[in-house]
């Protein structure tokens, strides 16, 4: 029988939201525990330079920013542990979470900061030169600043595809859209708004190849019409995918409110609090619509504060 590990403040998931969070829990003495997740620092990981982040005059790299937040949470005496929780009981009074090694937590508060993953094509190219930061991302407001004057290609074909390539087609000098079928998901007032601008050049029934680069950048991308066949190269210095993000929201759909995407549902609007007591959420797990590192440091203070105020009605 292992024994079980009660907790006042749970914190599931890092980056901005969780470990903003964690600094807020620890400094009003919640001794917060925090289970960093599959990829420890989340999303920002995977971005080379951040330059929106206010107090970094001269920018500063996602994994560094990280690096720089966990100290902080542990400077307050986070408890920050490697690894993952995989399954949790809602259904009661007490919170109940196993980790993926199988230890059972019993939290009374628990702060969902699972943030969520950009889904990307999976061509072996596209995911080396993401990894290489040499032209490749998932977040045009993140990274567009960088290819001014550039001519880039956005794959995708909904809303937040046309928001990006709009976007983009302020600060580059041509932006290419591939869209898979031979109409936009979008709606029709965000289509227009793309197809009337003139430095965007829309290609319908494309597919793309491969992620064309020198082995450090892109310099261009391989596409195939699927209509006729044709293939073709198109130059361009970044290549931008936009085909949605997915919450990591899975271990909670039997307890949480979710939306039909899988995004958690404020359960009251301005706050951070879920359908279940005591669990709030923080960052990307319930957000679709900024998804910047400063909007979820913020929503990972709310989220602390709201658990604060709970465990002090309860007389913790």
């Amino acid at each position: 029988m292992s024994t079980i590990e009660n907790v006042n403040c749970l914190i599931i998931g890092s980056g901005p939201a969780g470990y903003t969070a964690a600094i807020y829990a620890a400094r009003a003495d919640m001794k917060p525990v925090m289970y960093q997740g599959m990829q420890p620092g989340g999303q920002l990981t995977t971005t080379n330079e951040v330059e929106n982040f206010p107090g970094y005059p001269d920018g500063v790299t996602g994994p560094e920013m990280m690096i720089q937040l966990e100290a902080q949470a542990k400077r307050f005496n986070t408890d920050i542990r490697f690894g993952f929780v995989n399954k949790v009981d809602f259904s009661g009074s007490i919170h109940k979470c196993w980790t993926e090694d199988g230890k059972e937590i019993h939290a009374n508060t628990v702060i969902i900061s699972t943030g969520a993953s950009a889904k990307y094509l999976g061509l072996e190219s596209e995911q080396k030169y993401l990894k290489l930061g040499g032209g490749v991302s998932a977040c045009a407001v993140c990274d567009g600043f960088f290819y001014r004057g550039q001519e880039t290609v956005i794959v995708g074909a909904g809303d937040s595809a046309c928001e990006e390539a709009h976007y983009l087609s302020k600060l580059c000098t041509k932006v290419t859209m591939l869209v898979r079928r031979d109409e936009f998901r979008a709606s029709k007032i965000m289509a227009d708004r793309v197809k009337n601008t003139p430095n965007i050049e829309i290609l319908y029934n494309t597919d793309t190849l491969e992620v064309l680069g020198d082995g450090q950048v892109v310099t261009g991308v391989h596409v195939k019409n699927s209509k006729t066949g044709e293939e073709k190269t198109i130059s361009c210095t970044g290549f931008f995918v936009a085909i949605g993000h997915q919450p990591n929201t899975e271990i909670f759909k039997d307890f949480i409110d979710l939306d039909e995407t899988g995004y958690i549902k404020y359960a009251q609007p301005g706050t951070s609090k879920t359908n279940v007591a005591g669990v709030f959420v923080a960052g990307d797990a319930a957000d679709k619509t900024y998804r910047q590192a400063i909007t979820a440091a913020g929503t990972g203070c709310m989220a602390a504060l709201d658990a604060e105020r709970y465990l002090s009605a309860l007389g913790h």
